[in-house]
């Protein structure tokens, strides 16, 4: 879609991803919810940063990582790769990916909690109550619901630990006057209430901003037995991803900062709505211009959760559904302030009634009588009354999306879309042009029917742009199918009705949407969600000769360190490795490549066969071999130490 950027800056953040687990379906309806308002900003002119990212610090990932048995860093790494991929797959158009492990932020986080420290806003002390692992949040005896974590109704831990706090006490009544000052700042309105009448007016508790019990966290460093608390960590990424920095900011902060809107979920209003404004107060910067706080998508009722088995997952989703499927449903059926579900039938009904047979079927049989009865081309429109209507509804549509947007009213914004495309399939209805097209020869009846054909590819221009912020795909194959130029794809093109030109030709129809078999679908997800039945009992291993003792000790095996690796020429499978074996480089060629990039592979400690009669493979001459493993069902590793054994050292 056509852009043009003139109205200024629009910074746009989502909460980052905790990377405790695969975020499921309701995780990902906030990507998609906030990129749907990124696009349609930029659509819109605005000159839009869209930052998003992941959270990988803290109690819950050390303890993740400990039952896995791989370092923290292990750990989120691997988490973190599936946010990314899933916020990818779903088609999502993010400027910035913030990762809190990254060197950039940890050095900024340290700076700001040192200025904390020399400015008097944090002092140690020593805390003793109730911490929920879970969500990373302390709670008083009184905070408690039946003994349990108020926020996630999990059991929570007595703790007693040295740690630095922040005076939120200090800034109490300069965050009450703010909020009253700011009407718009914490939306939609009832959860602004919530915080006010739930955390403030009771009065805050200063908060404990560092942790010695474990630590996987950011280093204190002028104290570094202490780890930065998750939340005051967590927060900042908003300000370090724009390059803040407390001793000069970056000319990307300057431009960009405040952020004109924080899209986050309503279980973490209060961190963002209290602790985050204060924090930037005492930073001495602006306060974001809005939080919004979205509610859940349940499914059957109930919060999802992995625990009990009801979760779905967006990759799965969009197997069945196609990406704008899944994009339409979340972005449609979410009510905006109260808590939405989400079912498989309800999914299929909602694609097949939307999707399929509105909008799809609205495009593909008007492109299709456009290439039946004039070989495509588009003929100059004499607009009657009821064509009149149609194009006023156009305009209408377009303001009223305007209108809803500015507040996020998403379901409200795609409703107004589908309500005009069900209207142009009424249009077609009460003018039916197959019966025109039986008298095409006639020049009254041919005019009336290039009118009626072109008031509906008009149509379903407007469709296609306004749709595109939403479902980025279908609104390009619209655009497509119509052959209009780029200059009729954006959103001021939409002012006036009428702007595809008399005598071109449009693209060829294709459908955009298959309509859904609910009972063969429903068939499908139940098999794939089945549980596995249990393994059959295995076949018996197929043994090599027995040799003694003395044979296998004829073997050298030494750890060496992969110092640099790269592919062999015209070898698909093959990787050349120099290899450090204590004082010497060995060259080995392995067919590691199906696994292993070169790039990977550097700095990988293996286990190396080294008395082997060197051999010269595709040309290149291998000093060795690699030691690896594989299975039946493709498995396939090379063998390597587990602990972290220098290189050099005899294997036996």
């Amino acid at each position: 879609m056509h852009i043009k950027a003139d109205k200024g800056k629009y910074y746009l953040t989502t909460a980052i991803a905790y990377t405790s687990r695969k975020p499921h379906i309701g995780n990902t309806y906030e990507i998609v919810f906030s990129d749907a308002i990124a696009r349609f900003k930029k659509m819109e002119g605005y000159d839009v940063f869209f930052c998003t990212g992941t959270d990988e610090h803290g109690q819950k990932i050390q303890l993740n990582a400990e039952e896995q048995g791989v370092t923290p860093k292990q750990w989120v790494d691997r988490v973190s790769g599936e946010v990314r991929g899933i916020w990818d797959l779903m088609n999502t158009s993010y400027d910035h990916f913030i990762r809190t492990t990254d060197d950039y932020h940890e050095k900024q986080v340290q700076k700001i909690f040192k200025k904390f420290y020399d400015q008097g806003d944090i002092y140690k002390s020593e805390y003793e109550g109730w911490y929920c692992v879970p969500c990373e949040s302390f709670f008083t005896e009184t905070q408690l619901v039946d003994g349990k974590c108020p926020d996630c109704g999990r059991e929570v831990q007595k703790t007693k630990e040295e740690s630095y706090f922040f005076k939120m006490s200090k800034y109490q009544d300069w965050l009450m006057q703010y909020i009253e000052d700011h009407p718009d700042f914490i939306y939609p309105e009832a959860r602004k209430k919530e915080m006010v009448n739930n955390f403030l007016k009771p009065g805050l508790q200063d908060l404990c901003v560092s942790r010695t019990s474990f630590t996987w966290g950011i280093q204190v460093d002028f104290d570094p037995k202490h780890v930065v608390y998750v939340w005051l960590d967590a927060l900042t990424n908003y300000i370090t991803a724009l390059g803040y920095d407390v001793d000069e900011p970056s000319e990307k902060f300057k431009k960009y900062w405040p952020a004109d809107v924080h899209i986050i979920g309503k279980d973490i209003l209060r961190f963002h709505t209290i602790y985050w404004p204060i924090f930037l107060h005492a930073l001495g910067l602006e306060l974001p211009k809005q939080v919004f706080g979205h509610p859940w998508l349940l499914m059957n009722g109930s919060k999802m959760s992995k625990s009990i088995g009801n979760v779905m997952y967006a990759d799965d989703l969009a197997k069945y559904f196609g990406v704008d499927g899944v994009r339409y449903y979340l972005l449609r059926e979410m009510p905006y302030a109260n808590d939405g579900n989400i079912t498989y039938e309800d999914l299929i009904s909602r694609y097949n009634s939307d999707l399929a047979n509105t909008i799809g079927n609205l495009v593909n049989r008007t492109i299709s009588m456009g290439k039946k009865y004039f070989g495509g081309e588009v003929k100059a429109p004499v607009y009657t009354e009821l064509d009149e209507e149609i194009k006023n509804m156009a305009v209408k549509t377009v303001a009223s999306v305007r209108e809803k947007m500015d507040t996020y009213h998403t379901a409200d914004a795609l409703e107004d879309i589908v309500s005009f495309a069900r209207r142009l399939n009424k249009y077609i209805d009460e003018t039916t042009p197959w019966t025109l097209g039986k008298n095409v020869e006639d020049p009254e009846q041919a005019e009336r029917l290039g009118t009626v054909l072109y008031t509906l590819l008009e149509g379903i221009r407007y469709i296609g742009i306004l749709l595109s912020p939403f479902l980025p795909e279908t609104g390009e194959k619209i655009v497509a199918q119509l052959g209009i130029g780029e200059e009729l794809t954006d959103l001021d093109s939409l002012e006036t009705f009428g702007q595809i030109p008399a005598g071109m030709t449009t693209g060829e129809a294709s459908p955009l949407f298959a309509r859904i078999d609910e009972k063969k679908l429903m068939e499908q997800i139940e098999a794939d969600n089945a549980q596995p039945e249990e393994e059959p009992e295995q076949e018996p291993l197929e043994h090599k000769p027995e040799i003694t003792i003395d044979e296998f000790d004829k073997v050298e095996l030494r750890v060496g360190e992969v110092i640099a690796c790269e592919r062999v020429k015209k070898a698909k499978k093959l990787l050349v490795s120099q290899i450090k074996i204590g004082p010497e480089v060995r060259q080995i060629v392995s067919g590691i490549a199906k696994k292993y990039t070169p790039e990977e592979f550097v700095g990988k400690k293996v286990v190396v066969v080294t008395n082997l009669k060197p051999v010269t493979l595709c040309g290149v001459e291998s000093q060795g071999m690699i030691l690896c493993a594989d299975d039946d069902e493709g498995g396939f590793c090379v063998v390597k130490p587990e602990e972290n054994i220098s290189s050099g050292g005899e294997v036996h």
